[in-house]
């Protein structure tokens, strides 16, 4: 997608060594662009643990090329047990997204048919370079998938179709197109005329910060809303569709996406408007057929919710908004049943919410 009108993507290798992974550090956006790069196992952590870098698709990656650097730079020749070791530090930086499991799990398991060490250095890069086109190609067919149901809109309504989303799932939180978004671009292409509601999706405002960064360079209509406006906004008629994407969908079809997402899916369902949740196959947990008890939800610092990050002058800084000893609680995800949503778009097609219909699309994974 698109910055300034210069085409970029979320993250690339720095140079042919590949001694350095680039990405686009999303601390600073919509204010400060700056390009980070991560050359140490522990970088890649901090990258994923600190939110330079946010999307579950997105962290899957950087955790995949973590795992090529922790062994590259191993100290040892027991390259299985040094991968173990970054494989449990990588999974306790963002626990509720599964697409970090699937990464380190696929470089585990192919590795370890190896013997050699060249051979599994070699191998752990080109999973990572593999996920990462894959990532790409897949956000391509949620959006080729996913345009459908803005164009039905479209043609039985014969006017702009506004829709909501929560957070960021744009092309920020993976490789290129986004999950929610992707549907969004297409629609944009093919001519749709569009209109899209960014709830700011507090505590840490992607949705201010990076939704309507990507949308504003990429010339769609939108409108920033405080995240309790979208029931009002949808008894009023003024919401056609609510997209969203997900850090981690159950076999059953519960969704755990960005805290918030929830009260979104009952406001929709109460006003009978579509709601719909973007999944990339790497999203789904088919080890898991009850979202709303198994999926673990991450705690993160009570600070976040305490201060508030903006622009002052020219410098970020953060304001505090409550009385300085009063606690916080900050729960980073909430998981919505699968019974409020409408529909899984996905990059094989759109499913209904429930076991059969996913196993249906993606069969090699029955048990």
């Amino acid at each position: 997608m698109k910055i300034n009108g210069k085409h970029y993507q979320s993250i690339w290798e720095t140079n042919s060594e590949v001694d350095s992974i680039s990405i686009i550090d999303q601390r600073f956006l919509p204010y400060k662009f700056f390009v980070t790069e991560l050359s140490t196992f522990d970088d890649f952590c901090f990258a994923i643990k600190e939110m330079l870098v946010r999307g579950a698709p997105l962290i899957g990656i950087v955790a995949a090329y973590g795992c090529y650097f922790a062994i590259k730079n191993a100290l040892t020749n027991d390259l299985d047990k040094e991968l173990q070791i970054a494989a449990k530090k990588l999974l306790s930086t963002r626990p509720t997204a599964i697409n970090i499991k699937f990464a380190v799990e696929r470089v585990i398991t192919e590795i370890g048919k190896l013997t050699n060490v060249e051979a599994k250095i070699e191998k752990s890069l080109e999973i990572a370079r593999k996920l990462r086109s894959e990532d790409i190609e897949i956000c391509r067919n949620l959006g080729q998938h996913g345009v459908g149901i803005i164009k039905e809109i479209y043609e039985k309504k014969g006017s702009t179709v506004n829709v909501l989303t929560h957070c960021n799932a744009g092309w920020l939180a993976t490789v290129d197109y986004g999950t929610a978004t992707a549907p969004i671009y297409f629609a944009r292409d093919a001519g749709i005329p569009l209109h899209v509601w960014i709830d700011e999706t507090r505590p840490r405002n992607q949705g201010a910060k990076l939704t309507a960064f990507e949308l504003l360079h990429e010339n769609i209509p939108h409108t920033l809303i405080v995240d309790n406006a979208g029931g009002l906004l949808m008894q009023k008629g003024m919401v056609d569709l609510v997209i969203v994407g997900t850090d981690r969908t159950s076999l059953n079809g519960d969704v755990a996406n960005k805290v918030g997402t929830y009260l979104k899916a009952l406001a929709a369902y109460d006003n009978n408007i579509p709601f719909y949740v973007a999944v990339p196959s790497s999203s789904i947990d088919f080890d898991i057929e009850d979202g709303l008890h198994n999926i673990p939800i991450e705690e993160r610092d009570e600070k976040e919710v305490k201060y508030i990050e903006g622009l002052a002058g020219d410098e970020i800084a953060n304001v505090l908004i409550c009385p300085k000893e009063t606690p916080a609680l900050n729960y980073a995800f909430d998981v919505t049943p699968a019974r409020l949503v409408t529909g899984l778009i996905t990059e094989r097609g759109v499913c209904r919410p429930n076991k059969e219909s996913i196993l249906n699309l993606f069969p090699e994974n029955r048990k």
